[in-house]
């Protein structure tokens, strides 16, 4: 499928970037279109805390508004400023009095994240950058908040290991735990692979996964960096350039396309992996790949390939391309079909939004009016399988699961963030020379 560079991904995070209109915010979550009208909280209002409010957080708090007519959004935190302003003001523009952020309930800073969770919210939406997300979600199933936790949700092994533990203690307690893997909502995408887990397609021997597209955020140039901008804000404020803070593309962006490998094979884990990789485009002092291939192997030889490639001006396709002892099947941003003995094409509702669905099925949980929902487990291994492609094509070495579910590779900085910390900025990593302590 070749679509042009602003995908649908890329429309939805430049929601602070076009303006607060409603006209805009329909981009950043495509089937709301809500006008405000009078509301009174009652005794069954979830309270909803949005931490991170760029344009995937303010999608995030549009969708569960859109979701649920009787939840209110209460608080919203953010390292800096701008972002919860001018969120607020397009969030309110379509939900009016759901609205009820105050400057008291608005949390600025590196520890706001706290704040919030603290402030009396039910649910909190985790859609800060990833490299802040397993302390986040730590917090937040220590305090009991059911959660919409954005993927992916660690940036490297040792922080996938800590939300491991978090995933375990949130489903002890019995939380709900939902995932921005979004495809997993999605009503067509639901019926293909329940066709193949059925056999439509015989034995699944391999999978290709293609991510190729734009960046979605490039690097500002050294220039543009302003007198007194510490190491600490400059990489924040360009944090999809950043692996410790973004994952790399395949971890960020990519991770979509390695979850639905993951979900075509019933979400276990492949026994080996290799990966290329590398930068052809320059990036400033940014240390992420533009693109990375990677192959899994699977128990009786079955393969996974996830092609990734973020570099303007190429040949763009976001596809899923699986191939059966009986059949293929297909699916990208198009309706999903099988060919074969059993052909297929997927004829059901089209009408709703996935990113709504997923905030519907949230809250239905929470009140008991649906089935119990955790994703915490797919969420953790989805994002672990990412992991290990990226180390794979770091190092250039076969990586096996049981040696990423051990690594000690870390990429944040060590210690509690501050603003004036030292911050070095990893080189890029160079295959055969990469080692992770």
């Amino acid at each position: 499928m070749n679509t042009p560079d602003a995908t649908p991904a890329q429309t939805r995070r430049s929601f602070l970037r076009t303006s607060s209109t409603a006209a805009a915010f329909a981009l950043a979550a495509p089937a709301v279109l809500i006008r405000p009208r009078a509301f009174a909280a009652n005794s069954d209002t979830l309270k909803i805390g949005l931490i991170g409010c760029g344009g995937r957080g303010t999608g995030a708090a549009g969708n569960a508004l859109t979701a649920d007519d009787n939840c209110v959004l209460t608080a919203v935190a953010d390292v800096f400023p701008e972002p919860p302003r001018l969120a607020l003001q397009g969030l309110k523009e379509q939900y009016g009095p759901r609205v009820a952020v105050t400057p008291e309930s608005t949390f600025i800073g590196l520890n706001s994240f706290q704040k919030l969770v603290d402030s009396g919210v039910d649910v909190v939406l985790l859609a800060s950058p990833p490299g802040f997300r397993p302390a986040h979600l730590r917090y937040a199933v220590e305090r009991n908040k059911q959660i919409f936790c954005e993927k992916p949700v660690a940036t490297d092994p040792v922080g996938l290991r800590h939300v491991l533990e978090s995933v375990r203690m949130a489903r002890e307690k019995k939380l709900n735990l939902v995932s921005g893997f979004c495809w997993r909502s999605d009503l067509p995408r639901r019926a293909l692979y329940e066709q193949i887990h059925n056999g439509a397609i015989g034995d699944v021997r391999a999978v290709y996964g293609t991510y190729l597209t734009g960046p979605v955020k490039p690097m500002q140039s050294p220039e543009s960096r302003k007198s007194g901008v510490t190491d600490l804000e400059w990489q924040v404020k360009n944090w999809m350039n950043f692996s410790w803070l973004s994952g790399d593309g395949i971890v960020e962006q990519c991770i979509h396309t390695v979850d639905k490998l993951a979900w075509c094979l019933r979400d276990q884990p492949p026994l080996k992996c290799t990966a290329t990789g590398g930068r052809m485009i320059p990036n400033f002092q940014g240390n992420i790949y533009d693109h990375m291939t990677v192959v899994y192997e699977y128990a009786g030889g079955v393969r996974g390939v996830i092609a990734q490639r973020q570099i303007p001006g190429c040949y763009n396709d976001n596809s899923d391309y699986i191939l059966g002892s009986k059949g293929t099947a297909q699916s990208g941003w198009n309706v999903p079909v099988i060919r074969g003995e059993k052909p297929w094409r997927y004829e059901g509702d089209k009408s709703k939004d996935m990113y709504v669905i997923e905030h519907e099925e949230l809250f239905d949980s929470i009140r008991g009016s649906g089935p119990y929902r955790f994703d915490g487990d797919w969420l953790a291994s989805s994002t672990l399988l990412g992991l290990m492609g990226r180390l794979a094509a770091y190092t250039g070495a076969e990586v096996t699961w049981e040696q990423i579910l051990k690594s000690n590779e870390k990429l944040s900085p060590d210690g509690d963030l501050d603003w004036n910390m030292a911050c070095p900025i990893m080189s890029l990593p160079v295959p055969g020379r990469y080692k992770p302590a």
